[in-house]
């Protein structure tokens, strides 16, 4: 598998990034993993906007869902004509969400351009991809995901405080990108975000191969936040950044 990140930012986007938007490709399949403040232009990069075949929200926060909107324009009203729809994967009430956004009724809203898939925990096939979806601690329905490809996985924790959910999702995973928003001693909201120190105690649990930080936001510093990962996790972190690719 091929990981790109394509935008990493944390709760709105930074001078540099993006939010949330993650490429996943593996045997000409693509899949997008949520869909951001800003991702869609910086999306346009490293694909294609008609070449990807599908998209998977973990959650309905704007700064991982709302670029859809504008994915929904740039479809809808190609010069060419709309392509065919593609599955989009997400929580309860997706399709009424962005309809709304939109400032449309949901029926139709979006239905034409995008396939509506409601999740639920546990794990379905997507192109050559297994992915397992496992709801996770957060103010509103979210979802972490296990890619898995062959004998090669990555697990995505979407937004998420700690819970046991994630440690039985991640065991034993080639990378976990993992949010690390909060800087330990610093904000203490309960099931919300992890902080860097939590999610190197995760790997750690897990046993991951490697650790990959995301969803800092501009106000909070990322080196804090990987120093803190580092006390807990002995194996390597890194920081996400755009652009940065992986093969998994």
């Amino acid at each position: 598998m091929k990981l790109t990140v394509v935008g990493s930012s944390g709760s709105f986007p930074s001078a540099e990034s993006a939010c949330s938007c993650y490429l996943v490709e593996a045997d000409g399949f693509t899949v997008v993993f949520d869909l951001g403040n800003g991702a869609l232009g910086a999306l346009q990069r490293y694909t294609g906007l008609y070449d990807v075949d599908a998209v998977v929200l973990s959650h309905l926060h704007p700064d991982h869902c709302i670029d859809l909107c504008a994915y929904y324009v740039a479809r809808n009203y190609r010069v060419e004509g709309c392509p065919d729809p593609i599955p989009v994967f997400g929580p309860t009430g997706t399709a009424a969400r962005l309809a709304r956004a939109y400032d449309m009724d949901e029926d139709p809203g979006m239905k034409g351009v995008f396939d509506f898939r409601t999740l639920t925990e546990g794990s379905f096939e997507l192109g050559p991809f297994t992915i397992t979806a496992a709801q996770v601690a957060h103010p509103v329905e979210a979802y972490g995901f296990r890619v898995a490809h062959g004998d090669r996985s990555f697990v995505y924790t979407g937004d998420t405080g700690p819970c046991g959910q994630l440690v039985d999702l991640a065991r034993g995973t080639d990378l976990l990108l993992a949010e690390a928003a909060y800087t330990h001693g610093k904000e203490e909201f309960v099931d919300v975000h992890l902080n860097g120190r939590q999610a190197g105690e995760l790997a750690t649990t897990a046993g991951v191969r490697r650790l990959v930080l995301t969803h800092i936001p501009p106000w909070t510093d990322p080196e804090h936040n990987a120093a803190d990962a580092a006390e807990t996790y002995d194996g390597p972190v890194e920081l996400a950044r755009p652009g940065a690719v992986y093969e998994i």
